[in-house]
């Protein structure tokens, strides 16, 4: 589904071209069309660009990567096995913007959203000696669910969070379904999805680290405890936080900055970078994962419901697309920004 994301938002992008795709050896040889028939999930049809274009082997790396500036990737394979795949193809010097988990925590692989941490795409130059060439790298995107609250804690980092509690109710498309793949989700809820209360627990603490020597050092706070449900929707990964904060804000200093918060995609005006990247709903009914999960084409966040609390400081719910903002919308702008800083560039 990812995958198939990536080619949708690929079609008419302003600054890349989809010129090869390449999978495992079962789909190798097929045009995409003959690939994707009977497997195609999303609302749209397939892009006519594409079509036509025949899967190779993701095995044959010199090959692939002698037709391509920089890779997508997004497989379903062991985490060996995507890490061997992922730096072989940076060693022939291709740039990787990697969907998977795989090097989420290896030392030197900047882990990106891009309006957060833009500074730790400083660690590529050590990366890069360590794998021996000089224009490639891995970079990565987070885990989908942690993008529907890190934002809104991420404007507040002044304040000094010290204890987060999220719940996250995340949709079926997170698990690379819809409802004809997974009859069993209509009408029900399931209370567990396997590591994912592990990574967004500790992913946000990399997100807000620091670099130093050739690595991403992770922050020590706050501490963050979560639970995470699936719950039968389409799209869209729902959270519900408490913070307390070292330092507590005003409401309206939280909203005020929630507001005017903008990150480096905006003040470059990168082609898929939305305009108001956190949205606040003042209704005590929003945000809604139907009503707004496409806000500023699924690429913003959106908060509503922020109110004090009896234990905590304060408690709200936040809203991101799973797919686009969390997916292969954040790796595309993860693109968009390293091609922007000269990390990226047409051979």
């Amino acid at each position: 589904m990812v995958g198939q994301r990536f080619v949708q938002l690929l079609d008419g992008h302003p600054w890349f071209q989809v010129t090869s795709i390449a999978a495992s050896k079962s789909s190798a040889g097929k045009t995409y069309e003959e690939s994707v028939q009977g497997r195609w999930k999303l609302a749209t049809p397939i892009p006519d660009p594409v079509k036509s274009i025949v899967v190779q082997d993701a095995s044959q790396v010199e090959k692939v990567a002698a037709e391509v500036d920089f890779v997508f990737c997004a497989v379903d394979m062991k985490k060996n096995e995507i890490q061997a795949l992922e730096e072989a193809y940076a060693k022939t010097g291709t740039p990787v913007i990697s969907n998977n988990s795989a090097h989420r925590w290896t030392p030197d692989v900047p882990m990106v959203i891009p309006e957060i941490n833009p500074g730790h795409m400083d660690v590529i130059a050590a990366q890069r000696k360590r794998l021996g060439t000089s224009s490639g790298f891995i970079a990565v995107k987070p885990n989908c669910s942690i993008q529907s609250y890190v934002p809104a804690l991420h404007a507040l980092l002044d304040y000094k969070p010290t204890h987060v509690v999220a719940s996250t109710y995340q949709a079926i498309s997170g698990a690379g379904k819809n409802f004809t793949d997974w009859p069993d989700m209509l009408d029900n809820v399931i209370p567990y999805i396997g590591g994912e209360e592990e990574k967004s627990e500790q992913e946000p603490l990399r997100i807000w680290g620091s670099v130093a020597d050739g690595e991403i050092v992770k922050a020590s706070s706050p501490l963050i405890t979560t639970q995470c449900i699936r719950v039968p929707v389409t799209d869209g990964h729902l959270a519900t936080v408490f913070a307390s904060f070292e330092n507590k804000p005003a409401k309206d200093e939280i909203l005020d900055r929630w507001r005017q918060f903008k990150g480096r995609p905006q003040e470059l005006r990168l082609p898929s970078a939305p305009e108001q990247f956190i949205t606040y709903f003042e209704e005590d009914n929003r945000p809604q994962t139907k009503l707004d999960r496409d806000i500023e084409r699924g690429m913003g966040v959106s908060v509503g419901r922020l109110r004090e609390d009896s234990i905590y400081d304060y408690k709200f719910v936040g809203l991101s697309h799973n797919t686009l903002r969390g997916a292969a919308g954040g790796a595309v702008l993860i693109a968009e920004l390293l091609k922007a800083e000269g990390y990226i560039q047409a051979i």
